[in-house]
């Protein structure tokens, strides 16, 4: 069986930088690509798409379904500490209202 790699997987802003780099002239694409750890190609292939449609290029690759389950998570721990303030204010107020009597 062959040693298969995984797919890297850049965000947006690093796509931009990295094709931005390419823009200014100072290296050559491969100087910049093998600087990066990239495929040169990739980056190549980076700066047709980036040269197309500018800031909106690389809209992202991100799987909805991990998107909504991370969003999911997120307002979970949120309810979590809400409610954790919740029972401590609660608290509060009962010691307060039996020093006040």
């Amino acid at each position: 069986m062959a040693n298969q790699q995984s797919r890297r997987q850049y965000d947006k802003q690093f796509k931009i930088d990295a094709v931005k780099l390419t823009l200014k002239g100072d290296k050559t694409a491969k100087e910049i690509a093998d600087a990066l750890g990239i495929n040169p190609h990739v980056l190549y292939r980076w700066r047709l798409k980036y040269m197309a449609s500018k800031e909106k290029a690389f809209p992202g690759t991100g799987n909805p379904k991990d998107a909504e389950a991370e969003k999911i998570r997120k307002l979970e721990r949120e309810l979590r500490l809400v409610t954790e303030e919740r029972e401590i204010l609660k608290k509060a107020c009962a010691v307060f209202a039996r020093e006040n009597h």
